[in-house]
């Protein structure tokens, strides 16, 4: 006969193991989640945005990006204000879709895939002032008014056939395609170029964040639902902010980066977060995908040489001065000797082991980097990676 204490021993033991089997058996694995839900199927992506992801629509408007802009991959200017691809480049190829090619660029787009509505120097908020003059006529909510029109207009033209047929998305598309936006960078340079105080930017950021959201309603409302949204990247480590703030560049943090700005892009990203998170509640048939940009551009400008780079905060392509940016004379910028332009404004030796282009936006060697680190998920709230962005939940039944 068993006595008590080894018959609850045996109970106690018939409970460890079945509790064990369960969590094994029932319980999935992140892993397990990523693989039990099916793999998205972009047809299109539809992008908003500033310089970051600009594929050529400012330089459809104003001119092309100057040399050396395009020099690593192009070999060429190409609308971009890098030395080759953007992150948008990236992301294109991975899902096995064409660059995408910029809205307002008539000459020789191709639509079928999708279309960039994304501007150099773009804002959230429309700037409405004299210091806005660098700053792009196409805000975000001028890119939603151009998207719908597209929408509307892919459709008719489509019907024309032959090679319109083939230029254009078919209409399934914009339900199915992946909406990406990289935008809020030049709403917080406005502010600081308004000699804004911090309580008065973060009333704009509020603002910013409201009028974001009204552009994502567009986009819903036309049949949008899945976004890659990106947050922005610090601030504080640019050398056009360095340079044209000094007494903020003076608040340094270790490595060179100003404090107060990055506080304030920071700021910028927890107000972004939260709307999200509560447009999730509001479009319960969205997928939302907040991507830390912050975090990763930081993380390799702070620890340049760690994986392989040079120079966190010094531009490559520029004309002299502590961050080799001046204003003046930004990337690109010529004189006349001898009756001939010379650029003044050069590429650095090296771009593939640097990270600043130009002052103000990031090589194609930083920009592959910060893709490789989030098209896993890694830095995705929540953890989706890219080819699992059109997924609500990990779980489709």
């Amino acid at each position: 006969m068993k006595t008590t204490t080894e018959i609850w021993r045996q109970l106690v033991s018939w409970v460890v193991i079945s509790t064990t089997l369960f969590l094994v058996v029932v319980m999935p694995t992140s892993s397990m989640l990523h693989a039990s839900a099916k793999e998205c199927s972009f047809p299109a992506i539809f992008n908003f945005g500033d310089s970051n992801s600009d594929t050529g629509g400012l330089s459809a408007l104003f001119g092309q990006a100057p040399s050396p802009n395009g020099i690593t991959f192009f070999l060429s200017p190409a609308g971009r204000f890098s030395d080759g691809r953007l992150i948008i480049d990236f992301i294109a190829n991975r899902l096995g879709l064409p660059y995408l090619s910029a809205y307002l660029d008539s000459m020789g787009s191709n639509f079928s895939h999708g279309a960039n509505f994304a501007t150099a120097g773009s804002t959230i908020i429309s700037p409405n002032s004299t210091k806005s003059h660098r700053l792009s006529p196409i805000s975000l909510n001028v890119q939603s008014k151009e998207f719908s029109d597209f929408k509307l207009r892919s459709e008719l033209i489509r019907k024309r056939g032959g090679v319109f047929e083939s230029l254009f998305p078919k209409n399934i598309y914009f339900s199915e395609a992946l909406y990406t936006y990289d935008i809020g960078q030049n709403d917080l340079t406005y502010a600081y170029k308004l000699n804004m105080t911090t309580e008065q930017v973060k009333v704009y950021i509020h603002e910013a964040v409201s009028k974001f959201s009204d552009a994502i309603w567009n986009a819903y409302r036309e049949g949008g639902r899945s976004f890659w949204i990106h947050n922005t990247g610090p601030l504080g480590c640019l050398p056009y902010m360095l340079d044209g703030f000094p007494e903020l560049a003076a608040q340094a943090d270790m490595f060179g980066c100003s404090k107060p700005l990055n506080e304030m892009s920071q700021y910028y990203n927890l107000k972004l977060k939260e709307t999200i998170t509560r447009m999730r509640k509001e479009m319960p048939k969205a997928t939302f995908i907040y991507v830390d940009m912050y975090k990763v551009k930081y993380t390799l400008i702070t620890h340049a040489h760690e994986y392989g780079f040079e120079q966190g905060i010094i531009a490559c392509c520029g004309n002299g001065g502590k961050y080799n940016f001046n204003d003046a004379a930004r990337c690109g910028a010529t004189k006349l000797v001898d009756g001939k332009k010379v650029i003044i404004a050069n590429s650095c030796k090296y771009p593939n082991v640097r990270i600043i282009w130009d002052g103000i936006h990031y090589t194609e060697a930083a920009n592959h980097w910060f893709f490789k680190q989030i098209v896993n998920g890694s830095f995705s709230d929540p953890p989706i990676p890219l080819n699992m962005a059109c997924n609500s939940h990990p779980i489709h039944h």
